[in-house]
């Protein structure tokens, strides 16, 4: 049988969901034996191609963010003193668990720009969803602080930039990783624009996370051994009514996929299909009350073969609303 132009034209899934990334994430590195190392992105793209989605996205290459665009959410101060600790050659230690090589400070720019140009291409109409393979992940830093591997608050960087330069009145951000996104909520603690969700072991690093009496901030903490029953009730019970009464405009994920029963740093019990069944529940009220607009960036998951399957699950599920 042949097929018309017509038809082709016809059959043709249009490509709705970008796939954001950039080659200086692979090579931040904070050296030997740390947890957040280049092999998470190298594990998550050969997931990609293994899957056959690659081709099925529209792959884009973040673009650095700006200055102005980081003062959204970043004190001056703290930015400049970024840049100055990046290094030249060997890696500097800002804590513990953070440090900057000579490749760092490219890649905190590219991982918050990946977010505006996601933002950018969403509110545009050219796409309807993103995934942000980015590195270094973002959730932890503060206004004024890096830490728990983070430099630049990536999906805060997004949402302000939407508020602000897009005109929004309110979004959302959801966030799943096994480690409470402290920093997201001290940026958006007294911004009612923002309503910020998140599930994530407690008590656990950084040792946040409580509920707290406000309306747009909604902490769900599991305790050690939860698993998909405590998860999927919290996404029902708290997420998906929070969303009903907000009503936000464009929806964020910050994706962490540490609370995987395979992540050494987790004492959650979540298991792969958890990753598309949240994924799902949130498109599904995305297309029915703000277009289907849903920004996803990667923040934790550290077992590599689980990160690889469950984010290709994860995005699978955006692309298929």
């Amino acid at each position: 049988m042949e097929f018309t132009k017509l038809d082709l034209v016809s059959i043709e899934k249009p490509m709705t969901t970008a796939y954001i990334t950039h080659h200086e994430f692979v090579q931040h590195d904070m050296g030997y034996g740390h947890p957040e190392c280049p092999d998470r992105l190298l594990a998550i793209s050969q997931a990609m191609t293994k899957t056959g989605l690659l081709p099925q996205l529209r792959e884009m290459q973040a673009t650095p963010a700006s200055v102005e665009q980081l003062q959204r959410v970043h004190g001056h101060d703290y930015i400049q003193a970024i840049h100055n600790y990046a290094p030249e050659s060997g890696i500097v230690a800002l804590d513990p668990d953070t440090s900057m090589c000579p490749a760092t400070l490219s890649a905190a720019l590219h991982a918050a720009g990946a977010l505006v140009l996601a933002t950018d291409k969403v509110l545009a109409g050219e796409i309807e969803r993103a995934f942000c393979a980015v590195r270094p992940p973002g959730h932890h830093a503060t206004p004024n602080a890096a830490m728990g591997f983070c430099f630049f608050n990536n999906v805060a960087v997004g949402a302000a930039h939407a508020l602000v330069a897009h005109g929004l009145q309110r979004v959302a951000i959801l966030d799943f990783d096994v480690h409470h996104g402290n920093g997201t909520q001290d940026i958006f603690s007294n911004d009612q624009r923002v309503l910020f969700c998140s599930t994530h072991q407690h008590p656990h690093y950084p040792f946040t996370g409580v509920p707290i009496d406000k309306e747009h901030i909604i902490n769900t903490p599991l305790a050690d051994g939860a698993g998909s029953r405590e998860f999927r009730q919290a996404v029902e019970t708290v997420w998906l009514p929070a969303l009903d009464r907000f009503k936000p405009e464009l929806i964020y994920f910050s994706a962490g996929f540490d609370a995987h029963i395979e992540d050494p740093l987790s004492m959650l019990n979540f298991v792969d299909e958890d990753y598309p069944w949240v994924t799902q529940q949130i498109v599904q009220w995305a297309k029915q009350h703000c277009s289907g607009r849903v920004i996803s960036t990667l923040e934790g998951g550290y077992a590599l073969q689980a990160l690889g399957r469950s984010v290709a699950l994860h995005v699978r599920a955006l692309l298929e609303g």
